[in-house]
């Protein structure tokens, strides 16, 4: 093989570009007439039925569909949150909370894909009762798409909407600063490439969950970047840092900002599938594209671009800066450099990793959008096939996925290296 001193290269120019930025938030303080506070007193589920219990009359209420997890979500007017019971039937959690200062949230996170096809409040008011039905995954993506649905309580029971008071203007401070950088493991070599390897999801963000098992996709992933890590520092030739080395969540942008703060010469992220066919089985490695190559493609990427948005509340929105980057001479060079690595990826690990037919793909992954770091979605395996899911969940299959990467790394800097002598 290659002597540490040949594995050595030159770095390539980066884009550091400055940004000043002053926020302003404008507050809008509402109150509601204690006489009228519909605070939720209880939150009944059945196999397919869900009734809200208020202490008083609301001023309204309405519904919206999140996928990637799936969920649905209730906003009551004119409320306050309270206790959440155990889920049951098609729900398997029930969280509260306030968007705004008059409104109550009930997320309901459902165990299969249901939407509420009848909602109606009681006579007087105080109940609201509605009907969920299980649905194809597809017919649940569409009703995402769709317009929140409203309802509104009987004429002669309605609370008066909350009134607004005063607004006032707020400075809201410096923006809230970027995590610290991880520990860079291997030698202590600084001219030596470094490979950021990213754990997916993690924290409140389980992932996908293997109907076999019970296992969690952010269990697993965190496991496999362990796994590659272990083995790229043994082998003495690359520098390597984890995004993240425990369960701990980070939003999209952070996990490939980690990579271009640190100066990475390759970013990988490692997930695991899932899909209603659990036959449906085999890696694939997807490179940036703004285009999807298939419908698959971009359902994926749907899916897991949605890891940032709690509640509906999108912690990571894009800044213009990003969006405008993404034409640059740099990045259409830094994804020709992901294309390469990604089919070097399934050759050199295809004796450890059955792959899928097609298994380089196209798609618009918020984390894959680095503008000057090489970088790929490794999509290990399907959580949701029984085979794929054990061997991604043992240490031997998670060996084999490094083992692949390991040789894949390798074979990719001595190309570089090759090429920078010419």
């Amino acid at each position: 093989m290659f002597s540490n001193k040949r594995w050595t290269i030159a770095r390539r120019g980066r884009h550091n570009r400055a940004m000043g930025l002053i926020l302003v938030l404008i507050a809008t303080i509402l109150s509601i007439p204690a006489a009228i506070a519909g605070d939720i007193r209880a939150v009944e589920i059945g196999d397919r039925e869900v009734t809200l219990r208020f202490a008083d009359v609301v001023a309204g209420a309405s519904a919206f569909v999140l996928a990637g997890p799936d969920r649905i979500a209730l906003d009551i007017l004119g409320a306050d949150p309270g206790r959440s019971p155990q889920g049951s039937g098609l729900v398997s959690a029930v969280r509260q909370g306030r968007p705004a200062a008059d409104t109550a949230r009930v997320v309901l996170d459902l165990a299969r894909p249901a939407v509420v096809t009848d909602a109606r409040f009681a006579a007087d008011g105080r109940s609201l009762s509605l009907r969920l039905r299980p649905v194809s995954a597809d017919e649940f993506e569409r009703a995402a798409k769709t317009p929140r649905t409203e309802w509104q309580p009987p004429l002669n029971f309605r609370a008066k909407p909350p009134e607004k008071r005063y607004s006032v203007t707020v400075p809201i401070g410096a923006p809230k600063p970027a995590p610290a950088l991880p520990k860079i493991e291997g030698p202590n070599n600084p001219r030596l490439p470094l490979v950021v390897i990213d754990a997916g999801h993690g924290g409140h963000d389980p992932g996908a969950i293997s109907p076999h098992s019970g296992k969690r996709e952010k269990d697993i992933t965190l496991g496999i970047a362990r796994a590659i890590r272990d083995d790229l520092v043994a082998s003495g030739r690359v520098r390597v840092a984890l995004t993240r080395s425990d369960d701990r969540f980070l939003v999209l942008e952070e996990r490939y900002g980690i990579a271009r703060r640190l100066k990475a010469d390759l970013f990988i992220s490692i997930h695991a599938d899932a899909a209603e066919n659990e036959e449906a089985h085999g890696a694939s490695v997807y490179t940036l594209s703004e285009v999807a190559s298939d419908r698959e493609a971009a359902r994926l990427a749907a899916r897991e671009n949605k890891a940032n948005i709690i509640n509906g509340v999108d912690l990571g929105a894009h800044s213009g800066e990003v969006s405008s980057i993404l034409l640059d001479l740099t990045q259409r060079e830094t994804m020709n450099v992901a294309s390469d690595f990604a089919r070097l990826l399934q050759r050199e690990a295809a004796d450890d990793v059955t792959f899928r037919t097609t298994a380089h793909r196209f798609a618009s992954f918020v984390v894959l959008k680095a503008p000057d770091t090489p970088s790929i979605l490794f999509e290990t395996g399907f959580i949701s096939n029984k085979d794929d899911s054990e061997f991604l969940a043992s240490a031997a299959g998670q060996k084999k996925v490094a083992r692949g990467v390991r040789d894949a790394i390798q074979v990719h800097f001595a190309r570089q290296i090759a090429a920078v002598g010419r």
